[in-house]
């Protein structure tokens, strides 16, 4: 069934919407969208691409692969890349204080850590004052890769074509709500 019939059946009442969104729908209203084609009033109708969330997720797979071909050269992945970013801010950080920042679980993140490893850029060891920690500490080669950081940096707001202004304020917005979920979610 096409969107747009679903939309008109929506809009009519009928059983078929009663059914598909358990409750009567006869006070939901359509209206045309921008695209041209129609929106109904009820949220749980709304288009894919009204919802923030489809936004977010389109955001960063677009930032995945954008940066995609700007890592490949330097034989890192864009998850390798921020953990990179986490260790040139301060070497020796422990797997806990990794997945922390960047909101993974250590099944994860260890065998990114592993693969990390195998390639040369990051060493594992057990923290001498608790043998329960891991310790991940940059190798040369690892550290070496932190003189291309600010030219990634720089080449992306330049493909955004923003002013560093309007970049900063949405990066703190989606900071933003990104702590508000977690803390609603924590709430449950």
């Amino acid at each position: 069934m096409r969107i747009g019939s679903m939309a008109a059946r929506l809009h009519a009442g009928n059983s078929i919407a009663h059914n598909f969104l358990g409750h009567n729908t006869s006070s939901v209203r359509i209206r045309q969208h921008d695209s041209g084609r129609p929106v109904t009033s009820d949220p749980a109708c709304l288009p894919l691409e009204d919802h923030l969330c489809f936004a977010v997720y389109a955001a960063n797979h677009a930032f995945a692969a954008a940066y995609k071909p700007l890592l490949e050269p330097l034989g890192v992945t864009y998850p390798q890349y921020l953990v990179l970013l986490i260790l040139w801010e301060q070497q020796g950080r422990t797997v806990k204080e990794i997945g922390a920042r960047l909101h993974l679980d250590s099944g994860t993140l260890t065998p990114l850590l592993k693969r990390m490893e195998a390639a040369g850029l990051v060493r594992r060891q057990r923290d001498a004052k608790d043998e329960r920690q891991v310790r991940i500490q940059l190798t040369p080669k690892g550290a070496a890769l932190q003189s291309h950081a600010a030219e990634l940096k720089s080449t992306l707001f330049c493909a955004l074509g923003e002013a560093e202004e309007a970049i900063t304020k949405l990066r703190n917005s989606l900071t933003a709500v990104s702590g508000r979920l977690r803390s609603t979610r924590a709430k449950d």
